[in-house]
């Protein structure tokens, strides 16, 4: 249990580093890009979405590439180079100056993040054995949960009060904890010698693995297309003081962390109503949203059912990538997070632009709710060409 709970430090660590930024946009904006401040602060909140992007494009070029780079060595060494990677990438966040180069740095900073969940997903799900695999998953990801909980608010904060580079510090000292904490609790966790980086990208031949990464990728962008922009929808919309912005991030972190729990053991019961469900959903109640989010209250209460059904949808996506991938299972485990950042970059990405041509600070609701149809639309699809020419998939229900 001290080792997984070790690698849950680390993840507690990569929720935060992943989104403390979408509740500093404006004081990020307002410093980095001062003179279209001056200007439109939508505008500048708006591009300052780049920098989430950024992030999310370090995790999908890096979780395929290192994690199949790296799946022949013993996982826990690697683990303790990942949260190594994640301290010094954090670090360069704190002190780089200049909207570029804090770009940079967050791409770099997002690099070792899928193959740091993936591995350790495998580890957990050794742990805990057959027929609990999305449990495993769940559990590493519950770091990532707690971090909305605790680690964002108090991130957001933190940097309010005191500058927004003040939650990164955080950031990275959380980060060196956890790689001190694997280099003590985590035990020797031998790799697949026999494994290389090609063998391992012959996942990429295999049509159900595409199609489950269009369900993270497309799908769960549903949920970023909103999150990323929660600050302003609370304070600009809602009309609320920027207190209650972190009160907003606890309880949706609150839901993420109830609904990544219920999607394990759901997605262990019956992973394809789980995904079906799900997504559909996540598009309701992100229409719901759009309609409610002028009362602060209705709001928070909305705010935190999207955080709750999105997170089932975590462990349920990754498993099935599990399932429809074969002997290639680190960087299966892996690539959940770059679909997942996929989305969190078209989602931050189509909600930024939707608000720079005018539409609101609604828009990226209506956006999300658009994505996760079409999440729901590859489901449906996915399920029906496996149906017609079924694949090996490993010992998981999906009735």
């Amino acid at each position: 249990m001290r080792a997984l709970l070790s690698l849950a430090v680390g993840s507690f660590g990569i929720g935060m580093t992943e989104f403390v930024m979408m509740g500093l946009l404006p004081e990020i904006a307002e410093d980095l890009l001062p003179d279209l401040w001056a200007v439109s602060s939508e505008q500048a909140i708006g591009q300052s979405g780049v920098l989430i992007s950024l992030y999310a494009l370090g995790v999908v070029i890096g979780a395929p590439t290192i994690a199949g780079a790296v799946a022949r060595f013993p996982r826990h060494r690697v683990m303790l180079v990942l949260a190594i990677a994640l301290t010094l990438g954090n670090a360069l966040t704190v002190v780089l100056p200049g909207f570029g180069l804090v770009g940079a740095s967050r791409l770099l900073a997002g690099l070792p993040h899928g193959a740091y969940f993936g591995i350790g997903a495998l580890v957990a799900a050794d742990v805990l054995g057959p027929g609990k695999r999305a449990q495993g998953v769940a559990f590493i990801l519950t770091g990532l949960t707690v971090a909305n909980v605790v680690g964002v608010p108090v991130g957001t904060y933190l940097g309010q009060q005191w500058g927004w580079r003040t939650a990164f510090l955080v950031v990275t000292g959380v980060f060196a904890l956890a790689a001190v904490c694997i280099a003590l609790f985590v035990p020797p966790h031998p790799g697949d010698p026999g494994r290389t980086l090609r063998s391992e990208l012959s996942v990429f031949r295999v049509p159900q693995v595409w199609l489950t990464l269009g369900m993270g990728a497309i799908g769960f962008g549903g949920f970023f297309a909103v999150y990323s922009y929660i600050s302003p929808l609370v304070t600009e919309v809602a009309g609320a003081p920027q207190w209650v912005v972190p009160v907003t991030l606890v309880l949706v972190g609150v839901g993420m962390t109830v609904g990544n729990l219920a999607g394990g053991r759901l997605a262990d019961r019956d992973l394809r109503r789980t995904l079906v469900w799900g997504l559909a959903a996540l598009a309701a109640v992100l229409v719901l949203l759009a309609l409610l989010a002028f009362s602060v209250v209705a709001l928070i209460i909305t705010a935190t059912l999207v955080g709750a059904i999105a997170a089932v949808l975590s462990p349920a996506i990754q498993t099935r990538l599990m399932d429809v991938a074969g002997d290639n299972q680190s960087i299966a485990a892996a690539l959940n997070h770059s679909a997942l950042n996929i989305g969190n970059s078209l989602g931050a990405f189509l909600g930024g632009a939707a608000i720079s041509l005018g539409f609101g600070f609604t828009a990226p609701e209506w956006v999300g709710a658009v994505l996760a149809a079409l999440g729901l639309g590859i489901v449906l699809l996915a399920y029906r060409a496996q149906s017609s020419a079924p694949v090996a998939v490993a010992a998981g229900r999906e009735h």
